[in-house]
């Protein structure tokens, strides 16, 4: 009976460190998602749509510029005036709407790309609470070292349960 107690005593703490840990690749996961594929095509569609809307109006800028430089010389100093002012006030329309661009091409990437994560995290944390694992961390994001012979690979799982090949 001794041994017996003495054996339980010595595998108690050996079974109370038997923890699974697990690691993914969320980047790899993510990339192979439908919802990327349309969301990515649907920010570069805004992209180009910033972009084409940006030179329309860099065009027309030089269009009036070069236009304004040809008759300078014989324009009087209040129709200068008025066209340099006309001038300026489009290059500063310019240089806002590129920041009001970039500023909703950020925004509509983070609001479509927090939904993809969600979904991604969501099955992470349900492979994590189906295989008993303490941790899951995600390679994709910079860790220094994961021991891949003491962790497992939980990338296949986390594609299956979102129905991904």
């Amino acid at each position: 009976m001794k041994k017996l107690l003495l054996m339980f005593l010595m595998c108690a703490p050996i079974a109370a460190f038997a923890q699974k840990f697990g690691h993914v690749n969320a980047q790899e996961i993510i990339q192979v998602m439908p919802d990327y594929t349309k969301a990515k095509n649907e920010i570069d569609a805004l992209q180009k749509l910033y972009e084409d809307d940006l030179k329309s109006m860099q065009d027309e800028l030089t269009k009036k510029s070069q236009a304004y430089e040809k008759e300078q010389a014989t324009l009087p100093d209040n129709i200068k005036q008025r066209r340099e002012q006309e001038l300026q006030e489009m290059y500063q329309k310019i240089q806002q709407s590129y920041q009001d661009n970039q500023q909703a091409l950020a925004k509509a990437s983070q609001e479509k790309m927090q939904a993809i994560t969600t979904k991604v995290i969501d099955a992470i944390k349900q492979v994590g609470q189906a295989g008993g694992y303490v941790y899951i961390m995600d390679v994709a994001g910079g860790v220094p070292y994961i021991s891949t012979t003491l962790s497992t690979d939980v990338t296949a799982d986390v594609k299956a349960k979102l129905g991904l090949k």
